[in-house]
């Protein structure tokens, strides 16, 4: 007999949970959320459930179709207005993770929009979409992990690719070099 998927009724309530749950059942609610009925698909590999009307979807859309490139099959989550959420669920190779989207257009924002994140998710996409300073964007996510205990990590999409900051990376000595040779 085959299971049937959960409707969208409580999708906000299921992630509202994602609060207070942690580790593994983290992971199980992240995968509950993804297996709604209701999630359709928007192109490849990218889901949404209704929110395509809302303010911030085509910078969701853009920054889903960057993931998506790098492997990732995108869940673009709606935005519940009675809580703060993240914005996708991303899977590759069976591996669930949360993201909070900050799409970068400003010369100094990648501070501010991480600051934004805090509390939110431990994990934030930046869509960087202009040039930006290397030293400046090192700076600001090296301060993001001192500033939160529980960041796990960082992924940035520039230029055409994408570099994953986990903490240990982001303190590194290394890590300017890093960005240097990622984004040229």
């Amino acid at each position: 007999m085959k299971k049937e998927k959960p409707k969208n009724d409580d999708i906000a309530a299921e992630l509202d949970k994602l609060h207070i749950l942690q580790g593994g059942n983290f992971i199980k609610q992240l995968k509950l959320i993804a297996s709604f009925a209701d999630f359709h698909m928007i192109e490849t590999d990218i889901y949404a459930v209704g929110g395509e009307d809302g303010n911030d979807y085509d910078k969701q859309l853009n920054a889903a179709r960057k993931a998506i490139a790098f492997g990732y099959t995108v869940y673009i989550l709606p935005n519940p207005k009675t809580t703060r959420s993240a914005d996708f669920i991303f899977v590759r190779k069976g591996v669930y993770k949360l993201f909070d989207l900050k799409t970068i257009s400003g010369k100094n924002s990648v501070g501010n929009r991480l600051q934004e994140s805090i509390g939110q998710t431990n994990r934030v996409l930046l869509n960087i979409t202009i040039d930006y300073n290397l030293r400046h964007l090192a700076r600001d996510v090296r301060w993001y992990f001192e500033q939160s205990d529980v960041a796990l990590e960082v992924l940035i999409c520039n230029k055409g690719s994408s570099f994953s900051a986990t903490r240990n990376i982001a303190l590194s000595k290394g890590f300017l070099k890093m960005l240097m040779n990622t984004f040229r």
